[in-house]
């Protein structure tokens, strides 16, 4: 119902289905999740940070890594179970799909497939 959340999501999905043509997307009610073949990132609207925090349009992308990331672009992270960090990043414009996030992505994507 969003359509700025909306554009930048679909500007997400373009370049993952580009770096990664045989990646999968699953649909839910709540999110939407990439696997290559296993699940290693989602996006949703989860608010992460309080209201006021939040910027008005934004999506939630969440990866799972072996070990936090310290940056101010991560919302939360927390160690569900040893040895995999799950980390939430706000994303509320084009400019943030940078060469950092992307890092991140690919860590997740070779994290999944250990």
């Amino acid at each position: 119902q969003d359509p700025a959340a909306r554009e930048l999501y679909e500007s997400l999905r373009k370049e993952l289905v580009w770096r990664y043509p045989d990646m999968e997307i699953r649909v839910a009610k709540t999110q939407v999740s990439f696997f290559d073949p296993l699940m290693f990132g989602c996006v949703s609207f989860t608010r992460v940070k309080r209201k006021a925090e939040m910027p008005a349009h934004f999506i939630t992308l969440t990866l799972g890594l072996p070990e936090p990331v310290d940056s101010p672009r991560i919302a939360v992270k927390c160690m569900p179970y040893p040895g995999r960090w799950t980390h939430h990043i706000v994303l509320s414009s084009p400019e943030e799909l940078d060469a950092e996030l992307f890092s991140w992505i690919e860590r997740a994507n070779q994290f999944a497939k250990r």
